[in-house]
Parts: C-alpha cells; structure tokens; sequence
C-alpha cells in the first residue's frame, strides 16, 4: 500500500511476488535474516556467517529491521553487534505483519565454533530434534517466549512423518541459574540386541553459552492475533471420537440390546429341538374305554 491506496501490480511477476507475501490459509516455511551491526568483534562474526554492515540498534529503532522484513519477505531474524556496554551481543527475534513482534538480547559468553569440532556432521537440511531443559522454560514467561522463538527458527519444514533413521540432529537448549546453553548434537545409532537400536549422542558444535540481557514480549493482543488459526485449517470434531497425546483413535460405538433367540447360529443337531422335548412339553391325551 502507499498513501492509503493498494497499489496493483503492473507485470505477472510483479503479482506473484504480492501473492507470495500476502496472508495465506497454510504458513510458508520461516525465513531468517543474519544481519550485522555497525560494531561486531571477532566472535559475533564467527557466530553469524551471512553479514551485511548496517547501523541498526533493534531495541532502540526498530524501523530498519521492519524494512529489510518486508523487502526479504523473512519472519526472523538475527542481528549482531558488540560495544563496550553490551560486548558480544546477538538479538533474537520475529515479525509478524511487517512488525517486530518480539526480540530478545543474549549476550555470548562462551563460543566454540563448529569447525572446532572434529565430529561427523549431519547432513543438510535435516530435521532437527528440539530438546529444552530447566525450569526457566516452564515457568518464567520470558524464557516460554524465548524457547517458542527458538522452536520457530530451528524447526524447519513441516512434516507429518519421520523415521527413526531421520532422527539425525538434536539441539539441546538448558537454561541454569540465569545461563542458558545451546548445544548441538549428532545422533549414532548402535546395535542394542533388541528391535530399538541404542542411541549415542556426538557433539558436532557450535556450541554456545548465552546470558539474558534485554526482552521485549509482544502485547497479549497482538500475539493472539498472530497465533489466530484459520477456520480452514481446523479439524472437524467426529462425535464420540477422541485421540490421546500419543495420537491413539478411540471412539465410543453405541449398539442396540440384541435379541438372542432371533440369533443365526450353526445348524447342528446339539442344537435342534428334538421330538421327546416336544413330547414332554405337549400333555398326553387319555384314551377312552369302551365298557
């Protein structure tokens, strides 16, 4: 839109990219901006590999983030940057509608990179496996926020189904005493003499040592309206049917009372009515005499 007027496209490209940024029933996969501050030290620029030089300070001005969100057609992102007050500085965060909806500041104070790490690395584009640890991320509304935006950069494609075999990459995110710690793992699975294979876990990087500095939460409002679900989408509920957390059907089934002596069953002899039950149930008649 400009000047209050929507402004329609004038080639076929020029369409497909409105209707590929519009609002739609089924949510694209995410995508993620890595942007770099004017300041960065060493580390932050190993952290973030995809840079661009911008002076940007998300917390205070937040118009330039909101610009490049519109203009890449990307939900997240990450900016980087470092200074005196603030040394080793990442800020999280996502969009919603061409507003920043929520950012967290981590401050990095501990880093080991992935090329450290001499161990086999997964392949591209696998799914990864999302474990989160303490009490922080049940309990404390900012690290439940913290731990939904992360879910949102790292889960990848939605997929309704995935093998055992698939199960090759696992993020572990604790959070202990005001810390939180990422780490970044490589799953081996191992001969366990049963049909379940035994599983081992090699750490392949980076790993990452984080520090809560600043957050700012989207209002109630706002974030109910960006987790609002499309009628479209929603499930018809079946009567009587139910599904536990295990994704297990179940139902109820409702059945007339059955009248057995209607009941079709084996003809055998065992089972017909014989004569002599006729007989004893039927009375004799006396015969009459003649004088």
């Amino acid at each position: 839109m400009a000047d209050g007027k929507v402004v329609k496209p004038k080639t076929q490209k020029g369409k497909r990219v409105i209707e590929n940024r519009s609002a739609k029933v089924v949510e694209n996969t995410k995508t993620a901006m890595f942007i770099r501050g004017g300041r960065t030290s060493e580390l932050v620029t190993q952290v973030l590999k995809d840079l661009r030089k911008n002076i940007v300070r998300p917390f205070e001005d937040q118009t330039s983030i909101e610009f490049f969100s519109v203009r890449n057609d990307a939900s997240l992102f990450i900016f980087g940057s470092h200074s005196k007050k603030r040394p080793h500085n990442l800020v999280i965060g996502r969009c919603f509608d061409g507003h920043v909806l929520d950012m967290f500041e981590l401050g990095i104070t501990r880093f080991i990179s992935l090329q450290d790490f001499k161990a086999a690395k997964c392949t591209a584009g696998t799914k990864p496996c999302l474990m989160f640890t303490g009490e922080e991320f049940e309990n404390n509304s900012e690290y439940k926020r913290l731990k939904n935006v992360l879910i949102d950069f790292f889960r990848g494609t939605v997929t309704q189904k995935v093998r055992l075999q698939g199960l090759e990459h696992v993020i572990q995110c604790t959070a202990y005493e005001g810390k939180i710690f990422f780490r970044s793992y490589r799953t081996a699975l191992k001969k366990s003499g049963g049909r379940t294979p035994y599983v081992e876990l090699d750490e392949i990087g980076p790993s990452l040592d984080f520090q809560l500095r600043r957050t700012r939460l989207a209002a109630d409002d706002l974030m109910k309206e960006a987790n609002r679900v499309p009628k479209e989408t929603k499930a018809k509920k079946v009567k009587n049917v139910d599904y536990d957390p295990f994704g297990t059907k179940s139902g109820k089934v409702h059945m007339q009372r059955q009248d057995y002596s209607k009941l079709q069953t084996r003809k055998m002899k065992g089972l017909k009515r014989g004569q002599e039950d006729d007989k004893e149930t039927t009375p004799t008649k006396k015969k009459k005499t003649e004088d």
